[in-house]
This record gives C-alpha cells, sequence and structure tokens, in this order.
C-alpha cells in the first residue's frame, strides 16, 4: 500500500485529489495539509467526503515522510520549499504552474518572474501521458498539467502528430471554462450576482497556458504561432477547447478521422466524438463531470483547408486531479486506468 499525504488540501483541486485517492485500492492517505483550516476535519471544506475519512486538516511543518507527495499548493508556492518536500517523499506529483515549463526564461516570459528553483524545472516530467506517457513510468517528478493548455493540445495533437497542421499558419483557440477553474479562494469576479449566466473573455490574450501548448507541439516539430482565447462562462466544471488549424495540403474527413484514430486508439481516456447526428455528435464539458476522460473531435472545412479541433474535459479532473492520479499510477507502476473509471454522468 503506497502511503500518500495531500499539500494544500483545502481548495477544489486537492478535494478532488482526495476524493479519488480515498477510492483507490493502492493507497492510503496519510495526511492532508492546510495552513488556515488545521485542525478541522477534510469534509469541513469538503462535504461530498463526509463519513468517507476520519483525517482533519494539519499545518505543514507537521507533515511526515510518505511514498508520494501531492502538492496542489497556489501557484508559486512549491517551487519555494521543493528541496523541503523532495526530502520528504522519493516522489513527487504537483499540480501548480511551478514545474510544466522547461525553460527558466519562458517561466520568467510568461509568469512575470523568476523561478526560485530553476534547476528543478529539468527534474520534473509533463503530467500529460497522452504524449509524455514513457517518460512518466517510473519518474520521481511530475509536474501538473494547465486545464486549458490540456483541452487546446489534446484537441489538435493528431493533426501536428500525423504532420497535416501547417506549422507556417496560425494556431487560434478559444477555450470556455467553468468557475471553478479561478479555485474557492472568492473574489469580485466569482461573487454569485456578476459570475451567474455570464460569458465574458477575461484572457483574450497572453494566457500563460499558451506556453504549454507551445511546448507540448513541439514533440512533433515546428511550431506555429499560437494563438489562446478563454472564456469564462456560466458552467461550475468544464472546459471546452475550440481551436482552428490549418493544414498543408487539401484532405477530407476521412484522412482527418484517420490521424485522430491513429494517435488516440490506445488511449484509455480520449474519446473521438465526431458524429454526424445527434445533440451530443460533438465533445461536450456537461456530460463528463467528475470523470477522466477527454472528449475530441474535428469538423473539416475543405475549401479552407481548416480543421475546427474540439477537445472537451472536466477541469478538475483531467485537467488536474485526474491527471495527476493517471500519472501516479504509472510511476508506480499500476493499472493506468485505477481509481479513474467513473465515466460521468447523464442527464446532470
Amino acid at each position: 500500500m503506497v502511503r500518500a499525504s495531500i499539500v494544500g488540501g483545502s481548495g477544489y483541486v486537492g478535494g478532488e485529489l482526495l476524493r479519488l485517492l480515498l477510492g483507490h485500492p493502492e493507497v492510503k492517505v496519510v495526511q492532508v495539509t492546510s495552513e488556515r483550516h488545521a485542525g478541522k476535519m477534510v469534509h469541513s471544506r469538503h462535504p461530498n467526503l463526509r463519513d468517507r475519512t476520519p483525517l482533519r486538516f494539519v499545518g505543514m511543518d507537521r507533515l511526515e515522510p510518505v511514498d508520494l507527495l501531492f502538492l496542489a499548493l497556489p501557484h508559486g508556492e512549491a517551487q519555494k520549499r521543493i528541496d523541503c518536500f523532495a526530502s520528504l517523499a522519493p516522489r513527487i506529483v504537483d499540480l501548480s504552474a511551478d514545474f510544466r515549463l522547461k525553460d527558466p526564461a519562458a517561466y520568467s516570459r510568461w509568469y512575470g518572474k523568476e523561478h526560485a528553483a530553476p534547476d528543478w524545472l529539468g527534474r520534473f516530467v509533463y503530467g500529460l501521458p497522452e504524449l509524455y506517457r514513457d517518460e512518466i513510468r517510473g519518474a520521481r517528478y511530475v509536474s501538473g498539467v494547465g486545464c486549458n493548455a490540456t483541452a487546446t493540445t489534446l484537441a489538435v495533437w493528431p493533426l501536428f502528430k500525423s504532420g497535416l497542421a501547417d506549422p507556417r499558419r496560425d494556431l487560434v483557440a478559444e477555450v470556455k471554462v467553468g468557475s471553478s477553474e479561478g479555485g474557492n479562494a472568492p473574489s469580485e469576479a466569482s461573487h454569485h450576482p456578476e459570475r451567474s449566466h455570464a460569458v465574458r473573455s477575461y484572457a483574450p490574450v497572453g494566457h500563460r497556458h499558451t506556453a504549454e501548448v507551445i511546448q507540448n507541439l513541439a514533440l512533433a516539430g515546428d511550431v506555429p504561432p499560437v494563438h489562446l482565447s478563454v472564456t469564462a462562462v456560466d458552467l461550475v466544471r468544464g472546459a471546452l477547447a475550440t481551436a482552428h488549424v490549418f493544414l498543408r495540403e487539401p484532405a477530407d474527413e476521412k484522412i482527418v478521422r484517420r490521424a485522430y484514430r491513429r494517435a488516440y486508439a490506445e488511449e484509455p481516456f480520449v474519446r473521438i466524438v465526431a458524429a454526424k447526428v445527434g445533440i451530443y455528435r460533438m465533445p461536450e464539458p456537461k456530460i463528463l463531470a467528475g470523470s477522466n476522460y477527454a472528449d475530441v473531435g474535428f469538423a473539416v472545412d475543405e475549401e479552407t483547408r481548416r480543421v475546427v479541433a474540439v477537445a472537451a474535459i472536466d477541469n478538475l479532473m483531467k485537467g488536474a486531479a485526474g491527471a495527476a492520479v493517471q500519472c501516479m499510477n504509472l510511476m508506480l507502476g499500476f493499472e493506468e486506468t485505477l481509481g479513474l473509471e467513473f465515466p460521468g454522468l447523464h442527464p446532470i
């Protein structure tokens, strides 16, 4: 039995991570930390876990050595204490943005400050199994994934992997996201009268997850200019990426579908959704709530050589906690799908 602890477990991602690990047959959760809520029952912050565990939040100063640490701290915090965390566990999965980018200069550009532990950037593997599975297997340190980057990358990856995408033509992607992406700390923007029924373009340019998309697509060769916009919509969970990719040569729907099938044929959590009829003929976040699946689809405009690539995920699952558990399974040699079999709900 693997002994694991969650550092920073009072937020939405920490709660999802705890929910998954409590149901994992090979993991025992030893501690969950929260500085603000130390001493309180974990179900005081995660009411769905009432009677599922007797754990109480503890402060970070009480952390004990374990087999694996999950770090679910706010961005910028893990890098300040990474040496301490590494002394407590031989394996770490960090769910923040601190170790996603390999290049310290790229981190400085996109996050507006110098990285506090640049020597650690090269030690972490990016936690997207669909692209980095071989590196994740047996790795000691794995980074989290940006939910918007995950949805965008999975939407377009088959077109770049197959060589169909033209790297000379700009990639434009719009991601629509639910309110849980903003975390559980209340703000003016999350105040219910302001957030309810909103369709708010809060990051039309310059979103930090753009850097992850660029880093991921570089695995396939030349990367086009990437333009990522993010819009808040009236959902709690969910992210829907809609990306416009231009092709090198004319291609019909059969050619594009073949590229997606080849890219994702062996992927346990990626489903191709590009049907001709039905209300769910394209990916939709609603039916993925609580699941680790990513539904991807496409439509082909042959006249302009344009593919509209679409991906839907639960941002707290495949975009965060679910991906972290999937990576843990690979790191420790477990079945990759262990503890992640829930398919989502319908209707909801």
